[in-house]
């Protein structure tokens, strides 16, 4: 184990987290890779092309369920692809390699700690308005130009940045069609995810090319991380994953921004010891057990289902 390269563990924890949740790897893959000393444009560029393959892998296993909604799919891609392709060159625009450097860390910080807000929404809607697992839900009517704009603005930021396909899209679509089910959200992101990423890593490597030895050890960790993911994330409780995710991106965003180490671990013991109290005492006032051990919006006989 210790001959292994850690871009190719970490890479594999994140893409467990990808497919268990739908989330972009780049809140947690771009971040992990400038602390290992990776410069943000390298960074942004490699875990870009890794996504395109990683996510294909969860969303073959979300596929092969039916779970994705294709009609929600193409509206989202209308607006996403052109501002994804667009990406790399609005970062050259930014001016030098200094400055693009710079201009990412900040981008990439200020991304995060939205990402973090807008997961901690996304879960407190599935858990108020109760989205189901239900195979046999109807489909929602789809509303065309509001989901093309969620796709252009996801677009803009994962071309930019490599974060937000999974997690400020995903928010998007939960307050767009709240009778959505969970994994069928899961399934859609996953499958708009693989153009919108893909139209985002080519204009990156066009911009600023791959380096192999940061882009092979992702995909060697990330796809068997997905694909192990998406198979488990129908048993793993993501009430539990999910708050962890929160505070992660919480803080490594503080930390992108320059927030002082001590202010950083104040508020991440703020976040880890009464968060999870809060949680649970709201997750009482929506009639769900404080501590529940199945993921959000199952039923409690979700267990007996395949």
């Amino acid at each position: 184990m210790g001959d292994i390269p850690s871009p190719v563990l970490v890479a594999f924890s994140v893409g467990i987290v990808i497919g268990l949740t739908g989330m972009g790897g780049g809140a947690l893959m771009t971040p992990a890779l400038i602390f290992l000393g990776v410069p943000p444009t390298t960074a942004v560029a490699n875990d870009l092309v890794a996504a395109s393959v990683n996510k294909s892998v969860g969303a073959a296993v979300h596929w092969k369920s039916g779970s994705p909604n294709l009609h929600l799919v193409k509206w989202l891609l209308i607006g996403s692809v052109p501002f994804a392709f667009a990406g790399a060159w609005i970062v050259q625009a930014i001016g030098g390699e200094a400055e693009q450097q710079s201009f990412l860390k900040l981008a990439i910080g200020v991304t995060l700690v939205l990402t973090a807000s807008t997961y901690v929404v996304r879960m407190y809607l599935e858990l108020a308005r109760g989205i189901l697992d239900d195979p046999d839900a109807p489909e929602p009517r789809i509303r065309p130009l509001p989901t093309l704009l969620v796709g252009a603005v996801g677009g803009l930021l994962v071309g930019v940045t490599s974060v937000g396909s999974g997690s400020l899209i995903m928010v998007s679509l939960v307050l767009l069609y709240p009778m959505l089910s969970a994994k069928r959200l899961v399934g859609t992101d996953l499958v708009q995810a693989i153009p919108l990423v893909m139209a985002a890593s080519i204009s990156h490597v066009i911009v600023s090319g791959v380096d192999w030895g940061v882009l092979l050890p992702l995909i060697l960790g990330g796809s068997p991380g997905t694909y192990l993911g998406a198979k488990l994330s129908a048993v793993v409780p993501q009430s539990v994953t999910g708050r962890g995710i929160a505070i992660v991106l919480t803080l490594t965003g503080l930390a992108m921004l320059g927030v002082d180490p001590v202010w950083v671990g104040l508020i991440g013991g703020g976040l880890l010891i009464p968060g999870p109290v809060g949680w649970g005492i709201l997750r009482r006032a929506h009639g769900v057990p404080a501590f529940d051990h199945l993921p959000i919006g199952r039923k409690a006989d979700a267990s007996s289902r395949d």
